[in-house]
This record gives structure tokens, sequence and C-alpha cells, in this order.
């Protein structure tokens, strides 16, 4: 869901029908700051106060929350965390308070844009997460970490794979690698359901060579998919259709991969027929929540 909007969590899972929901996004105020608030808004603070009720509510229902560090605003601006603060313990320490004040069992970061090329920054956020994962381990608490990128039809671009080298370099263990199959931009009508498909694979083959040791099911279980349904920023050569996300989902449960995920939660409606890009609606002529509605089980 994009939390930069004032909709409420536990009503978007009500209605959607989605167990689980990432959240987007966290990120710092301004450059070079180390504190974490949702959106980068200092109204928005790490604190029960700041959806800490609705947070609950979904935990309640047997579910839970993955909120996202970065996204593409983040990313190119400079107010990822780990982009803008220079200190890995301080950087963990922000992590570590996000996890226990909302009782997280996943945390994501989504690196894209600037993000993908500062080595400095990348180097930091992995040895932050061995770190949070250390203290995680030490207080047995269950937490999970995910990394979500942009990827071509093949797989991760070198941006992509220098963030999971880096990760093996520094002994962090990511979890799952959330690849978002849409935005391609290479200049043709795309099968975005088959391009799903020859993207996982090609992470797949990515992820065997820096994971030799794992088998092919324990690979395919670090892989999620991040679609964006209907019309994406692209336009109609990119389009995420209905009947694509029948495939999608039978394909997902026939290989066992861990996430079925979407941009985002308050565009899966029909209010838009026709039009690329929005955040609020699809562009298709749809039911409301269709694509969370043919996914939900996937989670349940």
């Amino acid at each position: 869901m994009e939390a930069y909007t004032s909709d409420d969590p536990a009503t978007i899972a009500a209605k959607s029908g989605a167990k689980w929901l990432s959240m987007a996004f966290l990120q710092t105020p301004s450059k070079g700051s180390c504190t974490l608030d949702w959106n980068g808004n200092s109204s928005q603070p790490i604190a029960s106060s700041t959806y800490g009720s609705s947070i609950a509510k979904i935990q309640a229902n047997g579910g839970g929350v993955i909120p996202s560090f970065g996204g593409y605003s983040a990313d190119t601006d400079g107010t990822e965390l780990a982009d803008s603060c220079t200190n890995v313990s301080t950087i963990a320490s922000g992590i570590e308070h996000l996890i226990t004040t909302y009782n997280l069992s996943r945390v994501d970061f989504d690196v894209e844009a600037n993000s993908l090329t500062n080595s400095a920054g990348i180097d930091r956020r992995n040895k932050a997460i061995a770190k949070v994962e250390a203290w995680a381990a030490s207080n047995k608490r269950s937490v999970q970490f995910s990394y979500t990128m942009p990827t071509n039809t093949n797989g991760l671009d070198s941006g992509g794979q220098a963030v999971m080298k880096n990760a093996v370099a520094n002994h962090t263990r990511i979890d799952v690698v959330n690849i978002m199959t849409f935005d391609y931009y290479v200049g043709t009508t795309q099968e975005m359901a088959k391009d799903t498909e020859t993207a996982a694979q090609g992470l797949v083959n990515q992820l065997h060579t820096l994971y030799p040791s794992k088998s092919s099911s324990q690979l395919w279980a670090m892989v999620g998919v991040t679609e964006m349904p209907g019309i994406d920023d692209y336009g109609k050569g990119e389009t995420f259709t209905t009947a694509d996300a029948t495939t999608v989902y039978n394909w997902a449960v026939s290989k066992g991969i861990d996430e079925i995920s979407m941009w985002a939660a308050e565009r899966d409606n029909g209010g838009c027929p026709g039009t690329g890009g929005s955040d609020s609606c699809s562009g298709l002529s749809q039911s409301s929540w269709y694509f969370s509605h043919t996914w939900e089980h996937f989670t349940n």
C-alpha cells in the first residue's frame, strides 16, 4: 500500500482480502539525516501513534505488514536511510526500533535508481542488516529481510546483482529477492505474464551463482514478484491484464515462490480505463480488488 496516502492499513487489508501488506515507504526527512520517518515526514514518526493500532489489528487477524525502506523518490534524492546516514550502527538501531515498535517479522528494502550505484550505501545497508540479524537472534526474534529491486525480462541488472554480491560478502542473510516485473521500457509490446516467468528464472540462475549450495526449491523460495496491475508507467505496451493475474498465480504456486505483490493496492480498481501509470487506478475496466482477490489465497 501507498503509505504516503491517508489510507488506513487495516481498512485496505479488510477490503482487499490481503492478509499481508507491504507499506511504502520509510525514509529520512533530508539527505544526511539519520532520522527515520514514514515518507520522511516528521509528523509520521516510527511510533505506536503512527499506524500502531491499525497494524496490530492486521496482526490480530493472522496477518502482518512489511514496511519498506527507500522507494524511487528516496533512492533518487539520497533520503534512503543507508544512503543518507553514514553510521552503520545508527542505521541498524533505526531498523531495530522499527521492528520492536510494530512487532515485525519482515522488513523490506526497496533499492532502485541511484541507490543501485551507491556502493557505500549498499555496503552500509548490508552491514546494518547483518547487525540487526545478530540482534534478532540474540533476542530470539524471527525477522526476515527482503530486497525489492527492478528487473529486466531476464533477471537483475548489474546494479541489483551488485547489491546481492555485497550481501554475500558481508554474510548478510537475505531471505527474499522481490523483483518489480514492470516498467521494462524496452520499446516493444510486452507479454507481461511471460516476462514475469523469464525474469524470475533469470533471478534464480543468478541466485544459484551466489548460493551454489542451495537446492532449486530453496532458490525459488527466495523469489518474490511485484506486478503493476493494468497499464504501467511505460504505457499500453506494458499492460498486465486480469488474465495475466491468473497465469502468474498458477505459475507462482507451481514454482513455490515466496511472494506475489503489487504496486499498489490503491490501484486495484477500474476507475480510469485507458490511463497509464496512475497511483489510484489500474487503467483497466475491472472490478474493485480484482487482483487482490485473485492472489489473496497465495498467503492464506
